[in-house]
């Protein structure tokens, strides 16, 4: 039986490849820093996922050269278990690696940008599955509409989320890829906005010969691929893909119609809310559509539609608690400022006559450090702001890098509170329309504030 031990088996790409290889009938195990809902559904499944930096935590059974590590950046290069592997010259491979050696083979629909890729390729494996009836997916997120962050189906399609940080996206070479946004991010691992640009252009140069690149309009990254075909997508602007009619429903859902080179879709609706889905689901569809005439398939209109319908969105992306005439809560995954600026303006077309709280969680003192004047420009757009202290991940602290210089720049009510007392904060406030934003361990706490946010709407 054929071993893999993963260090970081928590993090959600990784999780998904040890769910593929249990699914492989192999013995899988592994190491993360601390329990979450992931590495407890993988225990459920027979993982043996241990929380301890000491060798002795790894599984007797893993300790011998048939064994092939995978491992993510994310953890230290002198954590003891990394160390021990790779002086003991067992084969180690990248997170990103492994997804480039499974995706072999397979008519590969990869989906990039510093954001919006999570919900996009959600929808293209969604939309290959219900559509199309075939594909596999390995995601970025929690699929809603199958409890997983894996997708095995039939057929050759495989839809994956290209990861920029640490350039992993440089290891896929996709048949048809989107490119979301390139924006000023990992600048810990760039160093500059222009390498970050530089990346996305090596990824595109990585998209196979006769292949098709779906862009966002406007999106400033050089196209040297010359074997390729390119297209623009956008939410309302005249593009080779877009919206329009678009009608904003009671619910926050909207109708549309997508225009194509290939024809106009119509009577659209999408079946989670916000333009910004809107805008993520017209690239979906026309990732979608450039894979079936890649393959010579037709595209059965009404099928698209009722993808679309029913596509329940991803876990931690506008994702609802409460939803009341007296009181609403939301939780998001943002954490980049052009995220939380397109995610609050979103809330706010849904309920425009109502008072938005946005809570946000900074996630690394990098990110912060780098970006702190754009972050409280975003959070500005709301009516006021609640802060928690910096998320870390893998980073230590930086010299004078706090929430606070966040919170001495944006423009409306603002106050820093530890993620512990958020929900007795939200007890003691005045609030109508709440959403909570970050990608650390804001989520944690969903559930209580959920409460006290439904117990104040009775």
């Amino acid at each position: 039986m054929r071993k893999i031990y993963f260090l970081g088996i928590g993090g959600i790409g990784m999780s998904a490849l040890a769910r593929y290889f249990l699914h492989e009938g192999c013995a899988v195990a592994g190491y993360d820093r601390t329990p979450t809902p992931l590495t407890a559904r993988l225990e459920t499944e027979g993982t043996a996922v241990n929380y301890e930096d000491s060798i002795e935590a790894i599984p007797e059974q893993f300790r011998d050269k048939d064994t092939l590590v995978v491992y993510t950046p994310a953890v230290p290069s002198d954590h003891p278990q990394m160390q021990y592997f790779r002086e003991g010259g067992y084969r180690m491979l990248k997170r990103s690696q492994m997804l480039g050696e499974l995706s072999a083979g397979k008519f590969v629909m990869a989906v990039a940008g510093t954001h919006g890729k999570t919900t996009t390729s959600t929808l293209v494996s969604w939309l290959n599955h219900a559509a199309a009836g075939e594909g596999s997916a390995f995601l970025g997120g929690v699929s809603k509409n199958f409890d997983s962050n894996l997708v095995l189906g039939q057929g050759g399609r495989l839809a994956v989320e290209a990861d920029e940080f640490d350039r992993s996206f440089l290891q896929l070479n996709p048949n048809v890829a989107v490119v979301t946004s390139a924006d000023a991010d990992h600048l810990d691992i760039y160093g500059t906005h222009e390498a970050v640009k530089e990346a996305f252009s090596q990824f595109i140069d990585r998209i196979c010969a006769g292949g098709s690149l779906v862009i966002k309009r406007g999106v400033d990254v050089a196209i040297r691929n010359s074997e390729i075909s390119v297209y623009s997508y956008s939410f309302d602007q005249q593009a080779d893909f877009y919206a329009t009619n678009i009608t904003l429903l009671p619910t926050g859902h909207y109708t549309f119609d997508v225009m194509t080179p290939f024809g106009t879709i119509e009577g659209c609706t999408l079946g989670i809310p916000g333009w910004v889905n809107v805008e993520n689901a017209v690239a979906a569809v026309a990732l979608f559509i450039l894979a079936a005439k890649a393959e010579g398939k037709e595209v059965d209109n009404n099928a698209l539609r009722s993808a679309l319908a029913s596509f329940s969105g991803v876990k931690r992306r506008f994702e609802f608690y409460v939803n009341t005439p007296k009181a609403v809560y939301m939780d998001d995954y943002a954490h980049h400022p052009r995220e939380l600026s397109a995610a609050i303006t979103s809330v706010k077309r849904m309920f425009p006559e109502r008072k938005l709280t946005a809570i946000f969680q900074p996630h690394l003192y990098t990110r912060t450090r780098d970006l702190y004047e754009e972050f409280a420009q975003a959070l500005s757009l709301a009516d006021q702001v609640v802060l928690l202290p910096i998320y870390p991940a893998r980073e230590l602290p930086i010299e004078g890098v706090c929430s606070q210089i966040i919170a001495d720049r944006v423009t409306v009510k603002c106050t820093i509170v530890e993620r512990e007392q958020i929900a007795q904060w939200l007890t003691e406030s005045d609030t109508d329309v709440v959403v909570s934003f970050g990608a650390g361990n804001i989520d944690a706490y969903c559930q209580a504030m959920a409460e006290v946010i439904e117990a104040k709407s009775r």
